[in-house]
């Protein structure tokens, strides 16, 4: 089977509408509610509410990634050859949304069952959620290199995602321990069943924004490619900036994680439940991890808003690595605040600061991989737009699985206590403490290293472009019907 593209654009896409860009946004602010609960309090969830102990808990959380190399290739190889009368990636959204929602309630649900069984309802309910969010996350994610041949309009567009990610995550992390204590302490639920009914109020706005995500976008761009699927592959694995970006977005993944996924530990052991910060005329909050990570969200969308200035500035690439040394000496920072009413108001500006950067980050990241989809493009004569967004989402979910196994397992290593109400060994405090500063300088500066070999800065992006437009121009006449105008 030879290797050739048949490209139709549907319309001018650098004018894509403002109801398309936050149609877009929906979707991973959805994804994004979920995500974030289940990288920063799943953990937590596993070890001192579901009952595992954090060896089997961190053994879970790793080896069900197993399952990610090879389901995340193989949606996007399914979705890259999909076609229906919604285009190719969009109708993912509209199918898996309801599987998505109710996966993510079974993995909240704490059986009352022997250890073993519950191990296993841990591990099977797991898995499928990591599949479902597969089935929904690559295609959405592969939609931006289909949505705008644009540059540009493509960080635009990844700007307006993590936006809306960001806002999604703020409101599931500042209201998912109030929504628990609300539950268990004012109608008298189990702590266990609590966590379950919360997270089944966030499972239906997921599902609602899902919906909306579907009804509000369009693919602009119909990519069909005629290579086989062992082409495609071999193309992804001479692609050297795809490499690279799988580097990049493994250690971005990896730093987020290992720190949220430690903050219910260090709030729990080390701040101290009655801790309160003073607003002055507002009054006394109390200074508790969502609090912490919601504030975090914030700064994240901020930062967010800065991406398009600066990348367009700086350059995708020296942004990125300007971001991640800004980070390793913010993180080594905190390491040395102190545990009074000062050193807290420190740690929360500090997480402020290094939440705008790392929003900053995020954006970048999904630009850079369109970028490198359309080098695959004009390198490989590929359409491999959701092979190559199925790597986003694999070392997104693996930076997620090492960030919170290694959590657990250094945690018991320096000889946590899982029990409750236990006093933690200086050993363990130590090593919360490095979780939220050395160990995320170190994966920032290895990111740093990775990304000083990409080789598509803004100058070879032009020229990229600029040569897919006269391969893509006159493809563009061929009498095929518009995807946009099919609902």
């Amino acid at each position: 089977m030879s290797d050739t593209l048949t490209l139709n654009v549907s319309k001018t896409t650098s004018m894509t509408p403002i109801t398309e860009k936050i149609g877009y946004g929906f979707g991973d602010m959805a994804s994004s509610m979920f995500w974030k609960v289940f990288s920063y309090y799943l953990p937590f969830f596993y070890s001192n509410i579901f009952g595992l102990s954090l060896v089997d808990a961190g053994v879970l959380l790793l080896v069900t990634r197993l399952w990610d190399a090879v389901s995340d290739p193989f949606m996007g190889i399914i979705a890259d050859r999909t076609k229906t009368r919604w285009g190719k990636y969009r109708p993912f959204l509209l199918w898996f949304a309801a599987p998505f929602s109710i996966c993510g309630i079974l993995l909240f649900t704490t059986p009352d069952w022997n250890y073993a069984a519950k191990l296993v309802w841990a591990y099977v309910t797991y898995i499928l959620m990591m599949t479902v969010y597969t089935g929904i996350n690559v295609p959405y994610g592969a939609m931006l290199g289909v949505m705008t041949d644009n540059t540009k309009e493509k960080t635009v567009f990844s700007s307006f995602r993590m936006f809306f990610a960001y806002g999604g995550s703020f409101i599931a992390l500042f209201l998912w321990q109030p929504m628990c204590d609300w539950f268990q302490h004012s109608l008298g639920y189990t702590e266990a069943t609590s966590w379950q009914f919360a997270m089944i109020v966030l499972a239906s706005c997921c599902f609602i924004l899902f919906i909306l995500c579907f009804l509000l976008t369009r693919e602009h761009l119909h990519t069909v490619s005629t290579a086989s699927i062992g082409n495609d592959l071999g193309s992804l694995v001479k692609n050297k900036p795809w490499w690279l970006m799988i580097g990049a977005a493994l250690c971005s993944n990896l730093f987020n994680t290992a720190r949220g996924a430690t903050v219910a530990y260090f709030f729990a052991n080390v701040i101290g439940g009655e801790t309160t910060l003073s607003f002055g005329s507002l009054g006394s909050f109390i200074f508790y991890a969502g609090l912490f990570l919601g504030i975090g969200e914030v700064a994240n969308m901020v930062g967010v808003a800065l991406c398009v200035p600066i990348a367009a500035k700086l350059g995708k690439k020296t942004t990125f690595i300007f971001v991640n040394i800004c980070l390793i000496g913010l993180s080594i920072l905190f390491f040395f605040m102190p545990l009074t009413a000062a050193g807290f108001w420190c740690m929360l500006i500090l997480q402020i600061v290094i939440s705008t950067f790392t929003g900053i980050m995020s954006p970048l990241i999904w630009s850079m991989y369109a970028d490198v989809s359309d080098y695959a493009e004009l390198e490989y004569k590929t359409a491999s737009t959701g092979l190559i967004f199925s790597s986003a989402s694999m070392s997104q979910k693996f930076g997620g699985a090492i960030g919170g196994a290694a959590v657990m397992w250094l945690l018991s290593a320096c000889g946590y206590n899982e029990a409750p109400g236990a006093v933690q060994p200086q050993s363990a405090i130590t090593c919360l403490w490095w979780l939220l500063s050395w160990i995320p300088a170190i994966v920032a500066a290895v990111a740093v290293l990775v990304v000083t070999f990409y080789p598509l800065t803004t100058k070879r992006m032009t020229e990229i472009v600029d040569a897919l437009k006269d391969q893509r121009e006159p493809l563009a006449k061929a009498p095929e019907q518009d995807f946009a105008d099919q609902d």
